[in-house]
């Protein structure tokens, strides 16, 4: 009897337990919306980032020796009032405070408001303002270095002295280069059509894709996973490009003496370069498509035809590009 009314206890409590956790269940609707309501100022913002690739709170380096800045509102300066000004000096940093647009202003209509390290807040067009900064992030920086028109002639003079200097030396020396005497290694080979076809796609991206190449020189990555297909190409062609360059390295140290691998680096170092000029900067003319299609041929015909190793010395062990004598042991391979 004890143990009945035990079980029927035990019971009660069960069933008022499940009774108390059935009464707090909130039963949600299977479909919610939420509208937030944006305000007129936000949508304006959203659409100038949309086109400008920039907005409130971005933040800018003055790459030019200085900038000039207005105190006054901006308006004051389209109806011709006396305004102040003053400079801000290279490497100093701003910050976006606002972005104004004033449609009856006949240089630009597209006014900033800057915030300087000291805590002056001036205004500028547009376009004075962008071919004095670049946004604060290294990324940007390196690539507004070699954007610069002067920046890119001096390397192409100083590039092509340099490289053909090394290759004349290496031809002149009998010794290995890419192309032309290579090692048994296709990483050399791979790399240099590697650096070949980003510097196409580069340029391509510039011509077919300006603005989808400015967005990113506005907010970069190394990430080939977070940017659209065209950029993610590009990024995995420069990461294919640093990891097959290591690969390089290592086969050239372990075929070459430490000497003459250094010397071949050097000549591989310099085929790059030379690549990098010609295919970025003919591209933008559209030549570059059919140059890398010939270059493609060559660089594959060479490595396969004459400098791909198909036999091993029975003597020795050593790789052969055809049989015959071997040339570290002298024995007679047929």
């Amino acid at each position: 009897m004890q143990n009945s009314r035990s079980f029927f206890h035990s019971l009660g409590l069960l069933l008022l337990l499940v009774a108390c956790l059935a009464s707090c269940y909130n039963h949600q609707t299977g479909h919610q919306e939420v509208i937030t309501q944006l305000s007129a100022k936000q949508i304006d913002s959203l659409s100038f980032y949309s086109s400008h690739h920039y907005t409130n709170n971005y933040n800018f380096i003055v790459k030019s020796d200085s900038m000039a800045l207005i105190r006054q509102q901006p308006e004051e300066v389209v109806m011709g009032m006396q305004v102040d000004s003053f400079y801000v000096k290279e490497h100093s940093r701003l910050v976006v405070a606002d972005i104004r647009m004033i449609p009856n202003d006949s240089v630009d209509s597209v006014w900033v408001e800057l915030a300087t390290e000291q805590s002056s807040f001036g205004w500028v067009h547009e376009s004075s303002l962008l071919p004095h900064v670049v946004p604060d992030d290294p990324i940007s920086q390196f690539i507004s270095t070699f954007s610069d028109r002067h920046v890119i002639i001096f390397l192409i003079v100083i590039c092509l002295i340099g490289a053909l200097y090394v290759i004349r030396k290496l031809l002149r020396g009998n010794a290995h280069i890419v192309h032309f005497r290579d090692i048994d290694s296709f990483y050399p080979t791979l790399l240099a059509l590697i650096v070949a076809s980003a510097a196409t796609f580069y340029a391509s991206i510039q011509i077919f894709a300006p603005e989808v190449w400015r967005h990113f020189y506005f907010h970069p990555t190394l990430n080939p996973f977070s940017v659209p297909t065209l950029l993610s190409v590009f990024l995995c062609s420069v990461w294919a490009m640093l990891i097959v360059a290591i690969a390089a390295i290592d086969d050239a140290f372990h075929q070459l003496p430490y000497g003459e691998a250094v010397l071949y680096l050097c000549g591989l170092a310099a085929v790059c370069a030379i690549d990098y000029l010609i295919f970025s900067v003919t591209t933008l003319y559209y030549l570059g498509y059919v140059i890398l299609a010939f270059y493609f041929y060559f660089s594959l015909s060479q490595y396969f035809v004459h400098h791909r190793a198909y036999y091993i010395c029975g003597n020795c062990g050593a790789k052969l590009h055809h049989k015959g004598r071997c040339p570290h042991c002298g024995a007679i391979n047929d």
